[in-house]
């Protein structure tokens, strides 16, 4: 893996609530064991006054969390408040449920899709320890005692679909010990002491002994000591195979959580492209004649844009939504992706518009589209400019035009390029004409003014459509420039507006 990407290394992450005794040492050994092949381990821990609410949302950030490609929830949850551990196991994403505790991977276990999913680690070490001993499963009459959702059910599923046929006793099964006696594999997870008798196993049988239990020894300076489910000393003269216990499928669980955790990395390296989004495009369906833009902009409906956050890699806690079309990027996402190399920067400018509008702001959006959707490299477009159509009665608004524009156009422009911004454009420059043309009109006489209103281009003078409104709402019905007199020249370029009667803003 680091020769693929230099630097990689498994990630695991351990999650506690509260301060158990057996959850401390179960997680050191863990670390431990992490720490000594290379995987980067990191213990969370949460006190046993924190909610389930707590909880999930320490769930949904793991989950997020790109150098985490495994995790598990310690069990049991030691927290004062009322907590669903059912809830709990199933809010880890099954893709780094290493534990194989989600409804997802156990259902998948249980289907036998074996390669894509998970396995309990307890169960996975189990079948490692019967395939070590060489004996062949296929074929076999396997017995497991216990049904828990952590060794028993799945540990019949692993058997069953590894071709052995299998029987699954627990506290209501009549006649234990002429099943047991039955078993050439024999799984033992009831957590009772040595309640399996050594007269009990078939001989020759492979026993795997999963218990930890404690019994008085008064020998032992704790006046206690650990034995397993099984009564070790009788039953290891009949089995070819048998776990002691301590030291038997325990350090198996260990090792087994590791390897999950490395196949997870492994998948996660599979499908890892560095920086590349994962991007699902909504579909383009052009549509002959061309309908109008804002016909365009309403028959396509937005990805939610939680949605779309998701798929460009940010993290929940990295978005501030505002409703489904909007949100903010808080910048504690440029620290966490500071390793990552930069882009592109385009800036698409000084273009000319078509007589339609298109131009700038279009050509952008063109641009992003062709990039992303038909190249599929990253990009997006930073449109910024305000909006000018409203205050002044012209096409566009930054949204772009056709098949190239923002969507919603309406919801874009109103919002989010700010036309309070053009109307505050726009009255700057009416004052700014207005103050310009008192100026000119206070220094200037009313042939010079005329002049420049009405230049001569190769000694021939004409007027433009506006300027011959303007003589009609005069009252001056003429269109030669050189027949207009004194008099209605000096109506026709001086607009004599008194100051006082305007009111500034």
């Amino acid at each position: 893996m680091r020769e693929r990407v230099p630097g990689f290394r498994p990630g695991l992450a351990i999650l506690q609530v509260g301060d158990r005794d057996d959850s401390n040492l179960y997680i050191s050994m863990k670390l431990k064991a992490a720490a000594e092949i290379g995987i980067d381990a990191n213990h969370v821990k949460l006190p046993s006054t924190a909610t389930e609410a707590e909880v999930l949302k320490c769930i949904r950030g793991l989950n997020e969390d790109p150098a985490v490609h495994g995790f598990i929830v310690q069990l049991p949850l030691d927290s004062k408040n009322p907590i669903n551990t059912e809830k709990v196991t199933n809010a880890v994403a099954p893709e780094k449920d290493v534990d194989g505790l989600s409804s997802i991977n156990a259902g998948k276990l249980s289907r036998g899709d074996l390669g894509d999913c998970f396995i309990p680690c307890t169960p996975k070490g189990c079948m490692e320890l019967i395939k070590q001993t060489g004996v062949q499963v296929a074929g076999k009459r396997a017995v497991v005692i216990g049904r828990s959702k952590i060794v028993g059910a799945p540990m019949h599923d692993l058997l069953l679909w590894n071709h052995a046929t299998v029987t699954t006793c627990h506290s209501k099964t009549a006649s234990l010990a002429e099943e047991v006696s039955k078993a050439e594999i024999l799984v033992v997870a009831a957590g009772k002491a040595e309640m399996v008798k050594g007269d009990w196993i078939k001989p020759g049988a492979v026993v795997i002994d999963c218990g930890i239990n404690h019994i008085p020894d008064s020998t032992r300076p704790s006046g206690k000591r650990v034995v397993g489910d099984v009564a070790y000393s009788a039953a290891k003269e009949r089995a070819a195979y048998i776990t002691p216990v301590p030291g038997g499928v325990g350090p198996m669980t260990v090792a087994m959580l590791m390897q999950s955790t490395v196949e997870s990395a492994q998948r996660f390296l599979e499908k890892y492209q560095p920086g590349k989004w994962h991007i699902q495009y909504n579909k383009l369906s052009p549509r002959t004649p061309v309908p109008s833009d804002i016909e365009v902009s309403r028959s396509c409906v937005p990805k939610p844009i939680g949605q779309l956050a998701s798929e460009i890699g940010l993290l929940s806690d990295e978005v501030e939504l505002y409703g489904q079309s909007k949100a903010k990027i808080l910048l504690s996402a440029l620290k966490r992706l500071k390793g990552q190399p930069d882009g592109k920067y385009v800036v698409v400018t000084g273009i000319t518009p078509t007589p339609l509008g298109e131009g700038k702001s279009t050509t952008t959006i063109g641009l992003v589209q062709a990039l992303g959707a038909h190249l599929g490299r990253n990009a997006f477009a930073c449109v910024r400019q305000p909006s000018q159509g409203p205050t002044f009665g012209i096409k566009g608004g930054a949204a772009g035009g056709g098949y190239s524009q923002v969507i919603p156009m309406e919801e874009f422009n109103l919002h989010l390029t700010g036309d309070i911004h053009a109307i505050t454009a726009a009255n700057n420059l009416v004052a700014a004409a207005i103050d310009a043309r008192i100026f000119h009109e206070a220094t200037q006489s009313d042939q010079a003014l005329y002049s420049r209103l009405v230049p001569s281009v190769d000694g021939d003078r004409k007027f433009s459509d506006i300027q011959m409104q303007r003589l009609q709402r005069l009252h001056i019905m003429k269109t030669d420039p050189k027949a207009l007199t004194d008099d209605e020249i000096k109506k026709f370029v001086r607009l004599d507006i008194d100051p006082d009667s305007i009111t500034w803003t």
